[in-house]
């Protein structure tokens, strides 16, 4: 897969996926590779020179080939453009998500990454079940189904929160509201990674002051009964 820019104006900025993309590359390779020379973006343009960096990574999928054109004389725009903050790594997290490209994610989660779905009874634990999960995910629902986030945190650089919602062709889905929590750390002094998270979706049976009842029902037992605790 080979991405070049291909018009005569400058490129615009990169999208927080194409920036992630770069960060694989980029913490695969170890250092950008060489200018490229095979970019129809020209060489010089409204009085500003530009080059073409060429970077790889390889995944278990596949291997990737990627281009992108910067100012020449502020090359290390692409290595700092590709230092995602939490905030921006879970985003990225959710486009890759909404474009159906798993590889895309796969390295903003961590290997040994511990992942729970409330709906489901076990949590799945690990980069390869986690992708399996979202694989099966992605073909179970309409390609014109998306996440779109409501409100993310941005202050904490190692943990981040989530609400959103589902969209079908701009529409809201219903009973799709969630919450989700996202703890990250930089594996390795690697690149910000996704080592554990949590979602919570809006139940679509709604059980009201019905809840509050069978919570007070389940403490009295244990009052009353406090080995019963031991089989929660």
């Amino acid at each position: 897969m080979v991405a070049t820019c291909t018009s005569l104006i400058p490129p615009p900025p990169l999208s927080l996926r194409r920036r992630s993309r770069l960060r694989q590359s980029v913490a695969a390779a170890g250092r950008l590779i060489t200018p490229s020379s095979s970019s129809s973006f020209p060489s010089s343009y409204n009085g500003t020179s530009y080059t073409t960096w060429t970077c790889s990574s390889s995944s278990r999928r596949k291997e990737k080939l990627y281009t992108v054109t910067t100012p020449s004389n502020n090359p290390t725009t692409l290595t700092t453009e590709t230092n995602l903050s939490a905030s921006e790594v879970v985003r990225s997290f959710y486009e890759g998500i909404n474009h159906r490209d798993l590889s895309s994610v796969e390295d903003l989660i961590a290997f040994d990454c511990v992942y729970e779905d409330l709906i489901f009874a076990q949590p799945f634990v690990g980069r390869k079940a986690i992708l399996e999960f979202f694989e099966k995910f992605i073909d179970s629902i309409s390609s014109d189904l998306v996440f779109v986030i409501d409100d993310i945190s941005q202050q904490d650089n190692s943990a981040v929160g989530v609400t959103w919602h589902l969209e079908w062709k701009g529409r809201s889905f219903p009973f799709s509201k969630g919450c989700s929590f996202y703890r990250l750390d930089h594996i390795n002094g690697g690149n910000l990674q996704i080592i554990y998270g949590r979602d919570c979706v809006e139940p679509a049976i709604k059980p009201g002051e019905f809840a509050l009842i069978a919570i007070s029902g389940v403490t009295w037992l244990l009052q009353k009964f406090p080995q019963l605790a031991d089989r929660l």
